[in-house]
């Protein structure tokens, strides 16, 4: 873990307008002072994202959401209190001064804790909010330790290392600034948690949508999280005779899978991952950064259960399905 002076001097960066890579509990976020609109624009700078995509700012602690949002509803303080720190992200009306650099323009802003004490001790340092999408090129495979950030920034970003993130995959997202609470973006809080502590079930990706237009949010392109190498989702039952018939056409592939073992003089790099949902997600961006480099000459993922426990897997596993192999323009 990060010393004490390596945390002062990530904070002492950040104030200068320098950007800063942390880990949280979903993976590694790339952050800026979010009251620096020169600053935030050197994230999108150096993701290569575009600039009407909103960020979400990372907070020390509840309270600071007054400092950002207007309107607050209860509900929002009640997951707040639920939920932070940890992997949840609530959607709220922007505060007037908040930078549009942060929000893509919109009248709504993003806001959590996380619950990693590497980015809460840089936030309590620093004192005040940071906006950090995943410290990755934008599409591509999101982060979950410090040698993936330095993959893809090398030494132009100071990095603290906190070591592997616990959740793996990015925060639920939760639209609390309409009528009806919306979850944006699944993640490992689930609709039936939130639920439980607001009294009312959101709805959900794929539902209808009630109670007006739906903000932009981190994360919701069709195509996202992906390698670079062409990547196929392949059912259990038909894993081995597709693996056998790519390996008689001569060409490799990397697999990942949760249920079946290696084949038998297999030359294909074959990664196991657990097979419940958490574990699933804590090792998905590793396994996948993993095949990308592995020189293949396609990824194979072994289909995962279509139930609610596996919905944010789902969510990633099919955004990087449909951006797998393309290049960016």
């Amino acid at each position: 873990m990060p010393a004490a002076d390596e945390i002062a001097d990530a904070a002492r960066r950040l104030r200068a307008g320098e950007l800063v890579a942390f880990p949280t509990e979903t993976v590694y976020g790339l952050g800026a002072d979010a009251r620096n609109p020169v600053a935030v624009r050197r994230i999108f700078e150096a993701k290569g994202r575009p600039a009407d995509h909103p960020l979400i700012v990372h907070l020390p602690d509840a309270e600071r959401m007054l400092d950002w949002a207007r309107d607050i509803p209860r509900e929002a303080i009640a997951l707040a209190h639920a939920f932070w720190p940890g992997p949840l992200t609530l959607i709220l009306k922007r505060d007037d001064d908040v930078p549009p650099e942060v929000t893509g323009g919109q009248d709504t802003i993003g806001l959590r804790v996380p619950a990693h004490p590497v980015a809460l001790q840089l936030l309590k340092v620093f004192g005040g909010g940071v906006a950090a999408p995943s410290a990755n090129r934008f599409g591509r495979i999101s982060p979950t330790t410090a040698a993936h950030v330095r993959d893809e920034f090398g030494d132009a970003v100071c990095v603290l290392d906190g070591g592997a993130c616990d959740v793996g995959i990015e925060s639920t997202i939760l639209d609390l600034s309409g009528e009806v609470p919306r979850i944006l973006r699944p993640g490992a809080i689930s609709a039936e948690q939130i639920a439980a502590v607001i009294g009312r079930m959101p709805t959900v990706p794929g539902s209808s949508q009630p109670g007006g237009s739906v903000p932009r949010v981190s994360g919701s392109l069709a195509a996202h999280y992906a390698p670079r190498t062409a990547m196929k989702k392949v059912p259990a039952a038909r894993l081995r005779d597709f693996l056998n018939a790519f390996r008689h056409s001569g060409r490799c592939c990397a697999v990942i899978a949760h249920s079946q073992p290696p084949l038998a003089d297999c030359p294909h790099p074959w990664i196991m991952l657990p097979a419940d949902p958490a574990g699933y997600a804590r090792g998905l961006y590793a396994a996948m950064r993993e095949a990308d480099a592995s020189g293949a000459a396609m990824i194979v993922i072994e289909a995962t259960p279509d139930d609610g426990a596996w919905s944010a897997v789902n969510d990633r596993l099919g955004r990087a399905l449909a951006g797998a192999g393309i290049t960016p323009q």
